[in-house]
């Protein structure tokens, strides 16, 4: 064994390699599920739905569909307000800007010392 982090498509993690912060790996664990893709759609438009009104429009139940909704909105994606029992829905777009802006910085932070794995080009 090398002793260097393997990310699993064989190239070799950069030591000191920025890694996410957790808010922004909660979002992006989020958008892993293509089920929770398909269920943020419902709020695109700015719609406010509780979990019933949202598993009637998916065809899942609402069991399943409350539990993508809390990843949902833990991952930032969502916000939600009680009333009583009632429980609304809606997309977090001030929380979502600010996550996309957390993904963009990290996409193209630079490296501190250029790519490691990348053998030289011979010409």
């Amino acid at each position: 064994m090398s002793g260097r982090a393997d990310s699993g498509t064989g190239r070799a993690i950069r030591p000191g390699a920025a890694v996410p912060g957790d808010d922004l790996q909660v979002f992006l664990k989020a958008l892993t599920s293509g089920t929770r893709q398909k269920l943020f759609a419902h709020f695109a438009d700015g719609e406010e739905l509780t979990v019933g009104e949202v598993a009637e429009r998916a065809g899942l139940g609402p069991s399943t569909t409350s539990e993508h909704l809390a990843v949902l909105r833990r991952g930032g994606l969502l916000q939600s307000t009680r009333s009583g029992k009632l429980v609304r829905y809606r997309a977090d777009r001030e929380g979502i800007a600010e996550l996309l802006g957390q993904l963009h910085t990290y996409l193209l932070a630079p490296s501190d010392s250029g790519p490691q794995d990348t053998p030289p080009a011979h010409g």
